[in-house]
């Protein structure tokens, strides 16, 4: 069974997976980092193939058994244990196994307080990052698209550190279309964009508290406890507290930059 030894924003992960399909497309997605001898990964991942169905639905049934959670969908299986030191994911495929590496990431960064994994694109301009973020078919993809030859920093999931002094943006390897360049670090935060299609360019700025529940909902979680809905909560707070959220109605070329930078 071949290890992947990577790092997704500040943690060292193992993953250890034996089907030849799933090493080359985590090979492809998840850059291999060399990490100093003896050092201890954040979190150890062992991968298996076959289980269950083709993908059916995004619903995902949430258990406790002793020290372990468990994440179950139709198409894989997760089982962690409550420090999230250790987890196993068992997959049908090539789309379960990146929506369960979303899934256990996600509840990762959200149990170490660190931040959150947001359903959105995000675009680096003069060294700082912008998110465009929306309901299904909004845009994300296209606006990254229209971006080049800015350089992406994700294409569906973006990866959000947040703390009270700054919230920054790590290269996400958790793509739909655009695979991850060799970027490595981190940039500030600039602005959020919640996209709407339209036959003019606008933008306006929403004010923080409308800005808070127009991102809720665009969280990749599935919360198994109500203190972790709480930490989302408060993570949310101070990513509006800090960056501006706009509303950008924006025509399907790469004039909306105008209104960015």
């Amino acid at each position: 069974m071949k290890m992947l030894k990577t790092k997704i924003g500040d943690f060292f992960i193992h993953i250890l997976c034996e089907s030849k399909n799933l090493r080359t497309m985590l090979e492809r997605n998840f850059h291999t980092y060399i990490l100093v001898q003896n050092t201890q990964p954040d979190i150890a991942i062992k991968i298996e193939e076959g289980f269950g169905v083709s993908f059916q639905n995004y619903n995902v049934e949430i258990s406790k058994d002793n020290n372990q959670i468990i994440y179950r969908r139709a198409d894989y299986v997760i089982k962690v244990d409550s420090d999230y030191k250790t987890a196993s994911i068992s997959v049908h495929d090539e789309l379960a196994l990146k929506h369960a590496l979303m899934n256990l990431f996600s509840s990762f960064i959200v149990y170490h307080n660190w931040g959150l994994l947001i359903h959105s694109s995000c675009v680096i301009e003069s060294g700082k990052a912008h998110i465009f973020a929306g309901q299904s078919g909004a845009g994300k993809s296209t606006a990254a698209k229209l971006s080049y030859p800015r350089n992406l920093l994700s294409d569906e999931a973006t990866l959000v550190k947040i703390t009270e002094e700054d919230v920054q943006i790590y290269n996400s390897p958790f793509r739909s279309e655009i695979e991850a360049d060799s970027f490595s670090g981190n940039l500030s935060l600039a602005s959020v964009q919640i996209l709407i299609q339209a036959l003019q360019n606008k933008r306006e700025k929403v004010v923080k508290s409308d800005a808070l529940f127009q991102l809720m909902d665009k969280v990749f979680f599935w919360p198994q406890s109500q203190e972790e809905t709480s930490r989302i909560m408060k993570l949310l707070t101070l990513l509006v507290k800090q960056v501006p959220v706009y509303d950008l109605h924006f025509q399907k070329n790469n004039s909306f930059w105008e209104l960015i930078s």
